[in-house]
């Protein structure tokens, strides 16, 4: 194992693996690190993945770790990166499970996000068979079908609005007052969602399929599925701690290439909080591994050119987007 990896990649879900697999074919030396916690862990399928439409999550992996091994450059460690600290010559000092340092060149956070699930009893035992929370991974074979959206405010307008494209036949229901106003309640009557404002007392079905919400009143609401639509929070704080600048969604903000506003830091995936499919998070990961790859093609040829070193980063400039 090397002194130095060129990279460490934190985080092997579809924006890790795709990075490892365009930094290796570099010749990059490259650790890939993954706490083994997917935000998919419920989900059955993968969808809108070109070629690997439908695939099982776990099967995905594990043709991309089997693609992977043709490069004995890059490092597989099934260990949860629990902090990092940049070198005042460059460089970062990583550590693994709170024991083990390594260091890096660059540092490529792709840690994903955790989804807060809402709290209704009986969501857990519905998760990723009939209560969702993508409707582009999971909108086709709902199509047309009786859909719940729970959401508060904002959030359970914007789901409800986006479901419209998979189904006329959809009740938002807020969980109590939804605080919006004449307009916004005038514009769900006339795209026929209905609003519920009831309390939701909890969920009722079959095995995992869904069949109803039940409300304090006792009232049931029929449905064949309930997409959902609440806060998400970072798997990672190392974004954070190396002192990235945010969105104001609450996403790392990235330049050109997915770099951050810390030299040599670059992010990729969900934590962008962009548009958040799988497909998009690989073509993020292999973004960030070209930028990356050019920055350190770039520092060697002015090391050996000039003598001297220097770190090679996207122009990033600040903003309050």
């Amino acid at each position: 194992m090397p002194r130095t990896w060129d990279v460490v990649i934190v985080g092997a879900g579809p924006a890790g693996l795709s990075a490892a697999l365009v930094l290796g074919r570099a010749c990059r030396d490259i650790l890939l690190c993954d706490a083994g916690t997917p935000r998919n862990w419920a989900a059955k399928r993968m969808y809108a993945y070109l070629t690997r439409d439908g695939i099982r999550p776990a099967r995905f992996r594990a043709l991309a770790h089997r693609e992977l091994r043709r490069y004995p450059n890059v490092v597989f460690r099934g260990v949860e990166v629990s902090g990092a600290v940049r070198l005042s010559r460059g460089g970062f000092r990583v550590t693994l499970s709170g024991r083990t340092h390594v260091r890096c060149r660059k540092l490529l956070i792709a840690s994903g996000l955790f989804d807060q699930l809402p709290a209704i009893p009986g969501v857990a035992d519905f998760y990723g068979a009939s209560v969702f929370q993508c409707p582009y991974c999971d909108g086709w074979e709902l199509r047309g079908k009786s859909l719940v959206v729970y959401g508060k405010r904002k959030r359970g307008l914007e789901m409800a609005r986006a479901l419209t494209a998979w189904t006329r036949h959809i009740v938002l229901c807020t969980d109590g007052p939804a605080g919006y106003s004449a307009s916004v309640r005038a514009e769900l009557r006339r795209n026929d969602i209905k609003l519920s404002e009831e309390r939701i007392a909890r969920l009722e079905g079959n095995g995992s399929r869904l069949r109803a919400v039940v409300f304090k009143n006792g009232r049931k609401l029929r449905c064949s599925a309930l997409f959902f639509d609440t806060p998400c929070s970072g798997q990672s704080q190392l974004a954070e701690s190396l002192g990235c600048e945010f969105t104001r969604q609450g996403g790392v903000k990235a330049a050109r290439y997915e770099a951050t506003s810390v030299p040599g830091v670059y992010v990729a995936g969900n934590i962008i909080k962009d548009v958040q499919l799988a497909i998009v998070a690989a073509a993020e990961g292999a973004r960030a591994a070209f930028g990356i790859n050019k920055a350190l093609s770039l520092e060697k040829f002015h090391e050996k050119a000039t003598g001297t070193r220097r770190i090679e980063h996207p122009v990033f400039k600040s903003s309050n987007k």
